[in-house]
């Protein structure tokens, strides 16, 4: 199989990921998502946004509902999500396409902006989709979750049931885009909040509500959050669940050997 080309099992995976919807569940992680694009954009102003891998439209929406930028275009994978992003009438909203997963149907330098939300974890040719990248557009901001652990080759089977077949640091992230030729500018560490924790296990896990569940996930996040903010950049990167980059390209190649 051509190695731009999406494996069997993976299209067929995603081509009806959206037709389970859950709208209440994807509009709350979309919501931190959606703000951590804005902070690390700090300052930063935007016409034309491409969300590369859009799924069902969530960030988008909460972007043009606060204003991020005058255009937005979407590309995505499933037919199930092109469905849902179209169905939102999300304002500014140019265009909504089916795309392969690796070859974007703009010209070069085409956008201002382009993200990457919780993607890159899910491609099986991260380089390819990141110089593709780096073709259409000058800025990017790309998020991650922080998988990578201690152990975590023995958890192999949980990740996947979640789509994610890399995983990653802070570190690995910057080294896989410099090695590209992005250049970060501003980024930023978040952990999951208590709201997403409290819905996830009260919601999706169907466990019975609880004040003294809903306080130990509280005092866990801020415990964890006093412990990063003590020990400075090292463990706000050890203890981070998401990891969020602004980049710019340039023209510099790796030097190899």
């Amino acid at each position: 199989m051509a190695a731009d080309k999406l494996s069997g099992n993976v299209k067929t995976a995603y081509d009806e990921f959206y037709q389970k919807h859950d709208e209440a569940w994807r509009m709350l992680g979309a919501k931190y998502k959606a703000q951590h694009i804005v902070d690390v954009c700090k300052g930063q102003t935007f016409a034309k946004v491409l969300e590369v891998g859009a799924g069902d439209g969530s960030i988008l929406k909460y972007l043009s509902d606060w204003n991020f930028a005058p255009e937005y275009y979407a590309v995505e994978i499933s037919d199930s999500g092109v469905k849902h992003i179209r169905s939102r009438q999300i304002k500014g909203l140019v265009s909504v396409q089916e795309f392969d997963g690796y070859k974007l149907p703009f010209e070069d330098n085409s956008f201002d902006l382009i993200i990457l939300s919780h993607v890159l974890e899910h491609v099986e040719h991260e380089r390819m989709l990141l110089r593709e990248l780096k073709r259409v557009s000058r800025s990017f901001v790309i998020e991650v979750p922080i998988d990578y652990k201690h152990g975590v080759d023995k958890r192999i089977k949980h990740f996947l049931a979640y789509g994610h077949i890399n995983v990653y640091t802070p570190t690995s992230l910057r080294y896989l885009l410099q090695t590209e030729g992005f250049e970060v500018v501003a980024d930023l560490t978040s952990m999951i909040e208590p709201e997403v924790t409290l819905f996830n296990t009260y919601v999706n896990q169907k466990k019975p509500k609880g004040i003294v569940t809903g306080m130990k996930i509280a005092m866990e996040y801020f415990a964890k959050t006093a412990v990063a903010k003590l020990g400075g950049h090292k463990w706000h990167e050890k203890l981070a669940n998401a990891y969020t980059v602004l980049c710019n390209k340039n023209d510099k190649q790796a030097d190899i050997f």
